[in-house]
């Protein structure tokens, strides 16, 4: 199997991709290995927290899981070329964008890396996947709502979607039962003060409650 295929593998299987943002990596690690311990199988780092690029390469070292194949680990907040490339050499498996920037995508179907740009109308959702998606980011979602996935789908069954801003525990399974392939958390999962503190526990619990709310959603479609 292809990595890019591993990859759209472990996304859906997990359901759920941490979006870390975040003002100090340093405990990167730990903390994601805690996300992992909580049934996640991807990860987003982002740009703009800083350090970011350091913090993928440390986690690909370090954590064996996203060596061996076991997870994959991504780079978000990707605007342009440039950043795409440099996430993907230091190990990135696959890309996320808030916006969809066609350089930025092309890039990534040449270097076949998994590409998730963020686009919000039907026309910008169907031009990010003709061009080479393979997961289009909805985004931000909390301003369209389970129901915008639903109507969007039924005339666009090709797309694979994945709603991110504003997803909590209370809306998640709402978007899965809608079609979303996945759902991006951010906040309400990667807590600042869990990271800050340690709380390893706390944070790998709230990540069984929304992997199982994804597990919970699915069985009812």
């Amino acid at each position: 199997m292809k990595p890019s295929q591993r990859t759209l593998e472990l996304l859906e299987e997990g359901g759920v991709v941490p979006v870390v943002r975040l003002p100090d990596l340093s405990r990167a690690a730990a903390m994601a290995q805690a996300l992992l311990d909580g049934g996640v199988k991807t990860i987003e780092l982002t740009m703009t927290s800083p350090g970011a690029l350091d913090a993928l390469s440390l986690l690909r070292r370090e954590i064996p899981a996203f060596s061996d194949g076991a997870a994959a680990l991504g780079m978000g907040s990707v605007l342009n070329p440039d950043m795409g490339a440099a996430a993907i050499a230091r190990g990135a498996n696959f890309i996320v964008a808030p916006i969809l920037d066609l350089p930025t995508l092309e890039l990534c179907v040449e270097r076949d890396v998994p590409a998730m740009p963020g686009a919000f109308t039907p026309t910008e959702i169907q031009t990010a996947w003709k061009a080479g998606a393979a997961v289009v980011k909805v985004f931000p979602a909390t301003k369209l709502g389970p129901g915008y996935f639903k109507d969007l789908l039924a005339p666009l069954p090709h797309l694979n979607l994945m709603p991110t801003g504003g997803v909590d525990l209370e809306n998640c399974g709402d978007f899965i039962r809608a079609g979303a392939i996945a759902v991006g958390v951010g906040s309400a999962l990667v807590r600042k003060e869990w990271v800050e503190n340690g709380e390893w526990r706390a944070l790998s619990e709230q990540a069984r409650r929304f992997a199982s709310s994804v597990r919970t959603a699915r069985a009812m479609c």
